[in-house]
């Protein structure tokens, strides 16, 4: 299951990952992160993911889809944040933030919740480019 999260800042999309994860799950995060993008320069993503279990395939497909679809707008995505206790999360974590070297992402443990709130809420920057 994917819920939905209230993000605390408009450039953010939140959310707890737990228990099965299906692709209509996946569907209203999407939804989010596209209207975020409609509206700020910059994305930033934050995620508490403890509970859960597994993913469908269909689930995994949906999710890589989207991800494909978003190469070209890496630039989009500012920090993201992911709240876990799980070893292989922070692993995975440091490989991503190689990886993906235009946006900025952290492990948290979740005893520091609120620090992992406050970062991803961090305003970016907005380039002059941009302004024009």
């Amino acid at each position: 299951m994917l819920e939905l999260l209230p993000p605390g800042a408009d450039h953010v999309v939140a959310m707890r990952v737990s228990g099965r994860v299906t692709a209509a799950d996946l569907q209203p995060a999407i939804d989010a992160i596209e209207t975020v993008k409609k509206r700020h320069p910059r994305v930033s993503l934050y995620t508490e993911l403890d509970e859960m279990r597994w993913m469908t395939f269909t689930a995994f497909l949906r999710d890589l889809g989207y991800a494909l679809t978003q190469i070209g707008d890496l630039d989009r995505y500012y920090r993201a944040a992911v709240l876990s206790d799980k070893h292989w999360v922070r692993h995975l974590t440091r490989l991503e933030n190689r990886l993906f070297r235009t946006m900025e992402i952290r492990t948290f443990p979740t005893r520091e919740k609120s620090t992992a709130l406050e970062w991803v809420r961090h305003l970016p920057e907005v380039p002059t480019a941009a302004m024009a």
